[in-house]
């Protein structure tokens, strides 16, 4: 049969199920128990009773018996449907199910003869009819466009997919207990901001009709956070969305999950021995020994964190000295950077990123990063062109950065005067100096660290999947053609 055949048949079937005075959509079914506790709860000796609710993955018809499995989130259950237990009216009933129909069903809890568990139902309810075909025989969505369009369906039908959600679920869990144990409060700032701050990225713009006013989706909560350290809020976090108008590709989406901390009488020290801990507890929520595969290498988190400068990966990775401007022009060309367009130091981290990031595997905390490319972090007092700032890779990834907050207001002024300078026009015309975030420096923000985690990158390693798409419900797609809006 054709889609449109197979949908034809499917309606048909409602109708049936209707025509018998059963509404397929809307019941409620209460008290029904996650089927992974159904199965916890069978005991040989004494059956009992259980409800539980699914969806149909699996149906075998058998004359006036039928065997048939339902899943949820937690797992799957065989299930029994018998004519002389069922009743005529029901077992009528369960004759017009589908796979990918939701059921309701209670019943006793016991092994059939080959000593599968079972529930033997004699009470059933329809709880949605699927008017379009689950995957063809339950083998789940390959095409991985039509996955991460319909999750819906992907969720379902594909097992490991799920399991990979529930993984992030159960990592977000941790990571917030994790922070929380240690005094961090939970704060959420705004996501549209008058001025974009906080990252050197482009910015989403909208705008707000009644004030009649450009608003920005922010890059980063980073300025606000740090408000609230002026505030007397010494430890604080926020798990939320960020927004920056750039590519697509396996390490980036547009809209992606941080995790940005803020503490007070802190360094850039402080937050490297807290962030280590973070991303090893988070691993041992996995595995216990904190060893995890992602693509062909194990990466090992139990160990201590490798720690090397800025400066010394540099020279590691292109065989000669970051300061030896001849010879970064060289590979600058080599690499067609335009070098007369670029400050020495942008010149100088274009190169790092292309030549260090993805050659780095376990987990290593690159430090002491130029200042010049780090308007908001504080300088080292023993050499103020180094800034106490680190960035966390993993696997070719950049992790997250953290820093020692600058807190100085006139220096602040000052670095983000000079950051300005450094963009484009396009650019320029959407960013000013936050006169405000100058103003709240100004009572006094006490010294701190500061440090950034991308989540979705983080759930990529621990699930060991290959592209962020794959941890991100429901990515970034251009709409499919007769969908519009909705595709």
């Amino acid at each position: 049969m054709s889609p449109n055949e197979f949908e034809a048949h499917r309606v048909a079937k409602l109708r049936d199920l209707q025509s018998l005075g059963v509404d397929p959509y809307g019941a409620r079914f209460p008290d029904a128990m996650p089927i992974a506790q159904v199965l916890a709860s069978f005991q040989e000796e004494s059956p009992c009773r259980v409800r539980a609710a699914g969806r149909i993955s699996l149906m075998r018809a058998m004359g006036k018996a039928t065997f048939a499995h339902i899943k949820d989130r937690t797992g799957s259950v065989q299930v029994f449907f018998q004519l002389d237990r069922l009743g005529e009216e029901a077992f009528r009933i369960q004759g017009l199910l589908e796979l990918g129909d939701l059921v309701g069903v209670e019943g006793e809890l016991r092994k059939t003869r080959t000593g599968e568990i079972t529930i033997f139902v004699d009470s059933l309810q329809v709880l949605a009819k699927a008017l379009l075909s689950p995957p063809e025989k339950w083998h789940g969505l390959r095409d991985s466009e039509i996955r991460y369009r319909r999750r819906y369906v992907d969720l379902f039908a594909n097992q490991e997919v799920l399991d990979c959600f529930m993984l992030r679920f159960r990592l977000m869990d941790a990571l917030r207990s994790f922070l929380s144990e240690r005094g961090f409060l939970e704060v959420e700032t705004p996501m549209m901001q008058a001025v974009p701050g906080g990252a050197a990225a482009k910015p989403f713009i909208t705008h707000h009709n009644t004030l009649d006013m450009d608003l920005y989706l922010r890059v980063a909560p980073e300025l606000y956070l740090k408000r609230l350290l002026v505030g007397g809020l010494e430890r604080v976090f926020e798990v939320g969305r960020n927004f920056r108008n750039e590519g697509i590709d396996r390490q980036h989406n547009p809209e992606f999950t941080s995790v940005e901390v803020y503490q007070a009488y802190a360094d850039y020290t402080d937050m490297m021995a807290l962030a280590e801990s973070l991303v090893r507890h988070l691993a041992a929520q996995v595995d216990a020994g904190a060893v995890l595969p992602f693509g062909e290498h194990m990466i090992d988190y139990a160990s201590p964190f490798r720690r090397v400068s800025y400066a010394g990966a540099f020279e590691e990775a292109n065989g000669f000295p970051m300061s030896d401007r001849k010879r970064v022009l060289a590979r600058a060309a080599e690499m067609g950077l335009e070098a007369g367009a670029l400050d020495y130091s942008i010149l100088v981290d274009r190169i790092f990123e292309a030549s260090v990031e993805e050659k780095i595997v376990q987990p290593t905390f690159i430090m002491d990063y130029p200042s010049a490319i780090c308007p908001l972090t504080r300088p080292k007092a023993e050499d103020p062109d180094v800034a106490e700032r680190w960035d966390l890779l993993i696997a070719g990834m950049e992790i997250g950065p953290a820093y020692s907050e600058l807190s100085d207001p006139q220096l602040q002024q000052e670095k983000f005067c000079q950051q300005l300078k450094g963009l484009d026009e396009e650019e320029a015309t959407m960013r000013t100096v936050d006169a405000d975030f100058i103003r709240a420096l100004a009572y006094g923000m006490p010294p701190a660290g500061g440090m950034g985690l991308g989540i979705d990158r983080l759930v990529m390693l621990m699930a060991n999947k290959p592209g962020i798409r794959e941890v991100i419900l429901f990515p970034l797609l251009r709409p499919e053609e007769g969908d519009g809006a909705e595709g």
